[in-house]
């Protein structure tokens, strides 16, 4: 996939993460602007006026390039391994399409609105299951009788960790999960430079990277305490898309150069380092309502239904009625699990020690509060999904 392409979904990436909030009393946020990005680029290719300009500027490329960007996006996503994607295109008997745009769309479901919206959300829920693996269980777009179009993307990612870890039901001692049995993850390695640090707007980043089997990594991120969820994790994107210089245990100072980390230089029987590393299993649900952030998306104008925006998408005038994604993200001993559907709906707009020998580096590092967590294509270092753990997973 292009460079270009792949620092603009980035970029939204970061500018979701910067507005993201986790709903008080959940287990935290999860969302994907690589599930998004490419429908809002569909749209733009179909668009005018007012709100080609809002899309263009929310995609960061010309509204032109938009739609062989998508195309190409989803078709290198479709490479990705671990990672299922698919396009989802649903009209109302009686719209006409524009054969340019329905021409260039990549392949996908394709199928016909009833006006009944409880059977075709049956139809548009069975479509969201079956294509995220059951992850995804319903459609969420908000179905009216008026509602001509349906336009959606499914991505399903499932990994497994080259090294599992350990796991162990017990209680953390400090920080807001204190005193709660939950499940703790463990293990060691050799390669202090899985962990890294990096300084942002609200201070120091710790970042590790958890490297999966198939070319896809997550990297946790865990802030200073006081950092606001969103300083935390667009620090955390522009330091794995390397917008950001963060350095590897192994060049960090001894005592605690980053949150969650100690670093010493301690007597030890090898030379060979270690990094310990303490974190939590947790499960994160979301439901987006795209609309509470539409000047983000470039969604502003297009929900106006005085008029239609769409002219190269349908002679009849449209507008965004709904625009919505639900997601889901999974980490425990073996591997993560992550999951969203992303959906428009669009309707009518009037228009025991022995002698030690040597010195080594030793490293610990603690997700033991609150935190971020990114899943990012390694080639390509595309951002395939991003969130925030307010609460681990109870034992």
């Amino acid at each position: 996939m292009r460079n270009s392409t792949v620092r603009a979904v980035n970029r939204l990436t970061a500018h979701w993460a910067a507005a993201a909030q986790a709903p008080a009393g959940s287990t935290g946020t999860v969302f994907t602007a690589a599930g998004l990005w490419p429908l809002l680029a569909l749209l733009a290719d179909g668009s005018g006026g007012p709100a080609r300009a809002e899309l263009a500027q929310a995609l960061d490329i010309p509204a032109e390039a938009a739609g062989p960007a998508a195309r190409e996006l989803l078709a290198a996503l479709a490479g990705v391994r671990g990672l299922r994607t698919a396009t989802g295109l649903w009209t109302g008997a009686g719209l006409p399409l524009e054969e340019d745009w329905s021409a260039k769309l990549p392949a996908g479901a394709r199928g016909t609105l009833t006006g009944d919206p409880d059977a075709d959300a049956k139809v548009l829920d069975a479509w969201a299951s079956d294509r995220t693996d059951g992850l995804i269980e319903r459609m969420p777009v908000v179905l009216e009788e008026d509602t001509l179009m349906v336009l959606a993307s499914a991505l399903a990612l499932r990994l497994r960790w080259i090294q599992p870890f350990d796991e162990w039901e017990g209680e953390l001692h400090t920080g807001p999960w204190a005193g709660r049995r939950i499940r703790t993850l463990y293990r060691s390695t050799s390669l202090l430079d899985r962990v890294r640090v990096a300084h942002g707007p609200t201070g120091a980043v710790t970042l590790l990277e958890v490297v999966g089997s198939a070319g896809v990594d997550v990297h946790l991120v865990l802030g200073e305490p006081e950092a606001p969820a969103g300083g935390t994790l667009t620090t955390g994107i522009a330091a794995v898309t390397r917008a950001l210089r963060a350095t590897g245990a192994s060049l960090l100072p001894d005592g605690r150069p980053g949150p969650g980390l100690a670093v010493a230089t301690v007597a030890a029987h090898s030379p060979e380092p270690r990094l310990d590393i303490e974190t939590v299993a947790f499960e994160v649900r979301s439901e987006h309502d795209l609309l509470d952030h539409a000047g983000l998306f470039g969604l502003k104008t297009a929900t106006d239904t005085v008029r239609g925006h769409f002219p190269g998408v349908s002679a009849r005038p449209l507008a965004i009625t709904s625009a919505r994604q639900s997601a889901l993200a999974r980490f425990d001993a073996e591997g993560f699990e992550a999951a969203a559907v992303t959906g428009f709906g669009i309707a009518a707009g009037c228009a025991a020690p022995a002698r030690t020998r040597y010195r080594a580096r030793r490293a610990e590092v603690h997700f033991d509060r609150p935190f971020g967590f990114l899943a990012v294509h390694r080639t390509s270092r595309l951002v395939l999904a991003a969130g925030w753990v307010a609460e681990p997973e109870a034992a």
